[in-house]
């Protein structure tokens, strides 16, 4: 693997598959209680810009679980923001750390700190990407189904930083993807316009959920209004209320489809309860594999 995890691009076809094998006996370790303890001595700093509980959860336990030590890193009690430049924080937290886990805004802030660290550094979300989960979310595919390739992917709702990674996902794996957003709330244009050239199997943008949904191996959501923009929420319930996944919408799907999202939900909006907390739904399977998957990760990289 490269030095850094950034982007799904990241990684090489050869990357997927390791990833793959270590998050399934790393988490047969855990489950048979042995110790794997594979990053004793090793320090992670996780910085964060954002509000989290699953990154910080699954990266913190992650990394005590492996025999390392996580240092959460509020940015807001850090000389960043005082005013030190990424380059000198990148620089010098190279010194101390071993990696370097960031949430934040800008991509461009993160790609910048990895530039210039000697140390790995991992995107634990940005405005624009949101990597480590949609890795988690294709290891509970293949969990679920047995394999990705071939199948149907849907997404509905808001083109946010989970639908752009699911794009490059789609350019690099072989599996077909389907989006469906209102007009002006599509995925970053730059993203679409590169997966649409990549992508073997076919990405497709629909505006009719019900029309994306035919035939779907996966039915995927995320929220309305991401972390950001609760101001908009009001007119993004009113324009996004014809894309929900409820019951409707999983009969347009296959008998055996299954249903993910990243959470955290906003049951009645973007998805029912009832599809929620129903046979088809595998998200908290999800949400654990978080765990799993970022431990492999933090493995290979560290």
């Amino acid at each position: 693997m490269n030095k850094d995890l950034l982007n799904i691009y990241d990684l090489k076809p050869a990357d997927f598959e390791l990833i793959w094998k270590k998050s399934k006996k790393l988490k047969k370790d855990l489950k048979e209680g042995k110790p794997h303890a594979s990053l004793k001595g090793k320090t992670l700093g996780m910085i964060f810009d954002k509000s989290s509980t699953r990154t910080r959860i699954s990266f913190e336990v992650g990394m005590y679980q492996l025999g390392g030590i996580a240092l959460f890193l509020n940015s807001r009690d850090t000389q960043i923001s005082r005013g030190e430049s990424i380059v000198d924080s990148a620089r010098m937290m190279s010194r101390y750390l071993n990696g370097i886990m960031i949430r934040t805004f800008a991509q461009a802030n993160v790609e910048e700190f990895a530039h210039h660290a000697t140390i790995p550094v991992i995107n634990g979300l940005t405005d624009l990407l949101h990597p480590c989960q949609i890795l988690s979310d294709l290891f509970t595919i293949k969990e679920k189904k047995g394999s990705y390739k071939g199948l149907k992917v849907v997404y509905i709702g808001d083109g946010n930083n989970v639908a752009n990674s699911w794009i490059e996902a789609a350019a690099s794996l072989p599996f077909e993807l389907a989006l469906a957003c209102p007009h002006g709330y599509e995925p970053d244009a730059n993203i679409m316009a590169k997966g649409l050239k990549e992508s073997k199997e076919g990405i497709t943008l629909y505006r009719n959920p019900l029309e994306a949904a035919k035939d779907a191996d996966v039915l995927y959501t995320d929220v309305w209004a991401s972390m950001g923009q609760e101001s908009e929420n009001k007119e993004r319930k009113k324009i996004f209320s014809k894309y929900q996944i409820n019951k409707s919408l999983v009969k347009e799907a296959k008998e055996d489809v299954i249903v993910m999202h990243c959470l955290p939900a906003h049951r009645g909006e973007e998805i029912s309860s009832d599809v929620i907390d129903g046979p088809h739904s595998v998200v908290i399977d999800e949400a654990e594999n978080r765990l799993h998957v970022q431990k492999a990760i933090l493995e290979i990289l560290l």
